[in-house]
C-alpha cells in the first residue's frame, strides 16, 4: 500500500510537471480556409482528429418574376470529403439571419439524396452573454444550429432570405448576412470503445485505456483557470497540485478500494485523467468556490473515461467541502450519476482555449435540445459531440463546448464544456443567464418529437446531483440577473424555476415544445432523488 502510494504520487506530479507546452488555442479562432471538393475517402490534411470543410456561398439564379428580389445564396449539388455534421455561419455575430437554410446531403458511397432538411436559424441565443470576453474575442461569428446528417460525402446547401415586410412601402428586399459559409465537419474516429449505454441492451464498454498510456493530455501547467476576469497562474496551479496531490491520491485509493469493484482498481493515478487538463478538477483549488477541488474522483483510480455512478452516501462523502449546505444542516444532494468524460467521448483538447472560466455558484439549470436532429443512434452519440465541439469551437469562434453537460436519446450524460464536473464552469448555452447557472443539452430536437423517458429521467438525475452541491432546490425558485437578451434587458432582475428551460430566459422554441412540457416532472424527480 505504501509503495503504491508513492508512486501514484510521483506519477501525479511527473504528469503535471512533463505536459506538453502546446501553443495556446487564444480566442478560439474560426477555421476560415477555403477547401475545395475533393473525392471522396481523400485524406484530410490536418494533423488533429477529424476535420472541418469550409466553403463560401455563391449567389443562387434569380427565379423568375421575382428579378427584383435576391434569391439568396447557396452551392449546388457536389462531392466533398466525408463530413457528418452541417451547419451555415456568418461574419457579424450581432447580424440575425432572416430566412431559410435548407441542405441536402448524400449518403457517403452512394448515390442516395436527402430530401431538403431545414437548419434552425436562430441560433444566436446559445451563446456567450453581451460584454463577456468570450463574445468580445473577435472571433466570435454568428451560426445556424448545426444539423447531424450522418456519414455523407456529397451536398448541397440553400439560403433564401424572407420576403420583404408587406408594411414596408419601399419593398426593399431581405438582405443576407455577409460571409455566409458552408461547415462541414467530420467528427473522426471514435478514439476507443465508448462508454455509451446501447438503446436497445442498456449495456455499455468501459473502454479500458491501453495499458502505460498516459492520461494528461492538456495544458494545466501552462494554463489559467479563469473566475469573475481574475486569472489564475500556471505557476499556482501547479504549486496547488504538489501541495494536495500527495492527500488526494490517498483519498482518492481509500474511496475507490471501498466502493470499486476490483476491476476499477489499480489503474494509474496521473493528475487530469478524464481529460488532461483538470488535474481532477484539483487544479483550481478555490477557483470560483472557494474550495480545494478534486472531489470527482479522477486523481483516484477510477477509469478515466467514465465517472461511475455513486450511492447517495458516497456522494455526499466525496462532495465533501463542495458541498454549498451550511455548517450543520441536511444535505441535499442527490447520488451522482454515471458521467461519461471528455475523453470519453473522444475530445480533442487541443481546439479549445487553455483557461477555464467559471461563475461564482449554480444557481439553476437550463435545459435545450441541441437542435441537431434525432437521426442518431447512442452509439454515435460520441461522434455527434465531437462535431457539435468542433462547430462551436472552429466554426462559430466559442472557447469551448457551449453546454455544461450533454444527454442522449438513451440517457447517457456527458461531460461538456472543460473546468471540472463539480465546478461552476462559465458556459455559453443560455444568453443573458449563464453567470451562475449551467446548461444541459439533449442531443435532438423536439419541437414535435417526444424526448426519451431515459433522457428525462437522466435530466433528473444530473440536476440532483449538480445542483445539490450547490444547496439549491430543483422545485424551488431562484432570482438570476439578466446579462442582456430579447427577453430581458441587462441587469433586470428575474425570477426563474431552478430547473428553466432555455425559453424562460430568452424568447425561443428551445428546448422544443415537447421537452418543455417535461421540465415539470424532472423537477418533481429530481428533488426527490435529493430525499426532499
Amino acid at each position: 500500500m505504501r509503495a503504491f502510494l508513492a508512486s501514484s504520487i510521483g506519477v501525479t506530479c511527473a504528469a503535471v510537471l512533463a505536459l506538453p507546452s502546446a501553443a495556446p488555442a487564444g480566442a478560439a479562432a474560426p477555421d476560415t480556409r477555403t477547401v475545395p471538393a475533393a473525392p471522396a475517402g481523400s485524406a484530410a490534411s490536418t494533423d488533429l482528429p477529424g476535420s472541418t470543410q469550409s466553403l463560401p456561398m455563391r449567389p443562387l439564379p434569380v427565379v423568375s418574376g421575382r428579378a427584383a428580389e435576391s434569391s439568396g445564396q447557396g452551392l449546388t449539388e457536389r462531392e466533398v470529403r466525408p463530413f457528418s455534421l452541417v451547419g451555415v455561419v456568418w461574419d457579424d455575430v450581432d447580424t440575425e439571419l432572416h430566412g431559410t437554410v435548407q441542405v441536402r446531403t448524400r449518403a457517403a458511397g452512394t448515390d442516395r439524396w436527402s430530401d431538403w432538411q431545414d437548419l434552425e436559424t436562430h441560433n444566436a441565443e446559445h451563446a456567450a452573454d453581451p460584454g463577456s470576453a468570450e463574445r468580445g474575442s473577435g472571433a466570435v461569428r454568428g451560426a445556424t444550429a448545426p444539423l447531424w446528417v450522418g456519414d455523407s460525402d456529397g451536398v448541397a446547401v440553400r439560403v433564401v432570405p424572407d420576403p420583404p415586410d408587406p408594411q414596408d412601402r419601399t419593398g426593399h428586399a431581405v438582405s443576407l448576412p455577409g460571409g455566409l459559409r458552408l461547415e462541414l465537419v467530420d467528427p473522426g474516429e471514435d478514439p476507443r470503445p465508448l462508454p455509451v449505454r446501447d438503446e436497445e441492451t442498456g449495456a455499455g464498454d468501459i473502454g479500458k485505456p491501453d495499458a502505460g498510456e498516459a492520461e494528461g493530455t492538456g495544458d494545466v501547467a501552462g494554463a489559467q483557470a479563469v473566475t469573475d476576469g481574475q486569472a489564475m497562474t500556471g505557476a499556482q496551479l501547479l504549486a496547488d497540485i504538489r501541495a494536495e496531490a500527495g492527500a488526494q491520491v490517498l483519498a482518492g485509493m481509500q474511496a475507490a478500494t471501498a466502493t470499486l469493484p476490483a476491476t476499477e482498481t489499480g489503474a494509474a493515478t496521473e493528475a487530469g485523467a478524464g481529460t488532461g487538463t483538470e488535474a481532477g478538477t484539483g487544479t483550481e483549488a478555490g477557483a470560483g468556490t472557494g474550495t480545494a477541488a478534486g472531489t470527482d474522483g479522477r486523481t483516484t483510480a477510477l477509469e478515466p473515461n467514465v465517472l461511475p455512478a455513486l450511492s447517495r452516501a458516497e456522494t455526499e462523502a466525496q462532495a465533501g467541502t463542495e458541498s454549498k449546505t451550511a455548517a450543520g444542516a441536511r444535505p441535499y444532494i442527490g447520488p451522482r450519476p454515471r458521467i461519461i468524460t471528455r475523453k470519453g467521448w473522444g475530445a480533442d483538447e487541443k481546439l479549445r482555449e487553455r483557461a477555464f472560466a467559471y461563475t461564482k455558484t449554480v444557481k439553476a439549470a437550463f435545459v435545450h435540445h441541441s437542435a441537431t436532429g434525432n437521426n442518431y443512434t447512442c452509439s454515435q452519440a460520441p461522434s455527434v459531440l465531437r462535431g457539435i465541439y468542433r462547430y462551436h469551437v472552429k466554426s462559430s469562434g466559442w472557447r469551448d463546448f457551449g453546454y455544461n453537460f450533454a444527454v442522449d436519446k438513451c440517457g447517457n450524460i456527458y461531460e461538456g464544456r472543460a473546468g471540472g464536473v463539480t465546478k461552476p464552469v462559465l458556459g455559453a448555452h443560455t444568453l443573458g443567464f449563464n453567470s451562475n447557472s449551467m446548461g444541459i443539452a439533449v442531443l435532438g430536437t423536439f419541437t414535435k418529437s417526444n424526448p426519451p423517458a431515459a433522457a428525462v429521467t437522466a435530466v433528473s438525475k444530473l440536476t440532483a446531483w449538480k445542483l445539490g452541491l450547490f444547496g439549491a432546490n430543483p422545485k424551488g425558485k431562484v432570482t438570476l440577473v439578466s446579462g442582456g437578451g430579447n427577453k430581458y434587458k441587462k441587469g433586470k432582475k428575474v425570477r426563474l424555476n431552478v430547473i428553466s428551460g432555455h425559453r424562460d430566459g430568452f424568447a425561443t422554441e428551445c428546448p422544443g415544445a415537447r421537452l418543455y412540457k417535461k421540465l415539470g416532472s424532472a423537477r418533481t424527480s429530481s428533488a426527490r432523488l435529493q430525499g426532499r
